[in-house]
């Protein structure tokens, strides 16, 4: 069995907080520096942030978190940087959602759980500007422990160079834990972020990693940090980049087909999503990946 963790699940709470509010005010400064090209003359949108709150089946507190969503901005469309901390036990159909840890030795018997977390997904005004997704998390039970996480980028209008830089930022964050990392988390996310179905990958990939746990917590800890680190040095230059580009109708019915392929992942495969939606968290912060507008055709 672990221990109850108390120190490592306070530290690693505040840094996704922390994480979240420095990708807060990124993003708002997106919106409100945006000084030429489409949408630039629209009023900055700013971000709406609410308290999410989780009950056990018995109506005890099971945590909660911060649900901060900005919509119809000059920039983004949608984006949404959720933050949680939950607890409670885990019912059979969680258990079968976690996937990566089902079956875990004496789980049945002491299903106790605390999970905390960051998730972000955001959808562009531009069909240039790539849309993106990023989480981070760490789960804890009485009887294992592991982090989770990565980033990937989604558009629907592919430039080279911007694949390149984004993974260029993960890779150059990871290889200080060992050059086998990026290679293997790359990898991992093609495995993870591709849709069956559709016989293709969401987007251009990114870097992934689930059940990570090398019983060396600090280690594994810095490693996780280090992914979240990654991210706005990685996104940020692309938005500044084609921000500022005229799309046509094309374009923008292209970026509707393409978030199409978007939400049926995120409702079929994703495995954030099942479990969200299994523990009783609020459905409208779970679901806040889904993007404002959609097309199939």
């Amino acid at each position: 069995m672990t221990t109850d963790f108390d120190t490592e699940k306070t530290r690693a709470s505040a840094w996704f907080r922390e994480l979240r509010d420095q990708i807060v005010a990124a993003f708002e400064e997106l919106e409100s520096d945006h000084a030429h090209g489409p949408l630039s003359d629209g009023e900055a949108a700013v971000f709406d942030v609410s308290e999410t709150k989780r009950q056990s089946d018995d109506g005890s507190d099971a945590g909660g978190g911060l649900m901060s969503v900005m919509r119809g901005g000059r920039v983004f469309e949608k984006v949404g940087v959720n933050i949680s901390t939950v607890y409670g036990t885990l019912g059979t159909r969680a258990q079968s959602a976690m996937a990566a840890r089902k079956g875990i030795p004496g789980m049945k018997d002491d299903p106790r759980f605390w999970a905390s977390g960051i998730s972000l997904v955001a959808h562009m005004q531009n069909p240039h500007v790539p849309a993106v997704h990023m989480n981070t998390r760490m789960f804890w039970t009485p009887h294992a422990w592991w982090f989770g996480g990565g980033s990937d980028l989604n558009p629907c209008i592919e430039y080279d160079e911007d694949t390149a830089h984004f993974h260029a930022q993960q890779q150059e964050k990871l290889d200080p834990h060992g050059t086998d990392f990026y290679p293997r988390l790359k990898d991992w996310a093609d495995e993870y972020f591709y849709i069956p179905h559709r016989n293709r990958a969401r987007g251009v990939g990114g870097i992934f990693m689930d059940d990570h746990c090398t019983n060396d917590w600090e280690q594994d800890f810095s490693l996780t940090q280090d992914i979240g680190r990654a991210f706005l040095p990685a996104y940020v230059p692309l938005v500044r980049k084609r921000r500022a580009q005229d799309w046509t109708e094309a374009d923008k019915d292209a970026q509707l087909v393409h978030r199409g392929l978007y939400a049926e992942y995120n409702l079929v495969y994703d495995r954030g999503t099942k479990f969200g939606l299994e523990t009783g968290h609020d459905a409208n912060a779970v679901l806040m990946s889904l993007p404002p507008l959609a097309k199939w055709i």
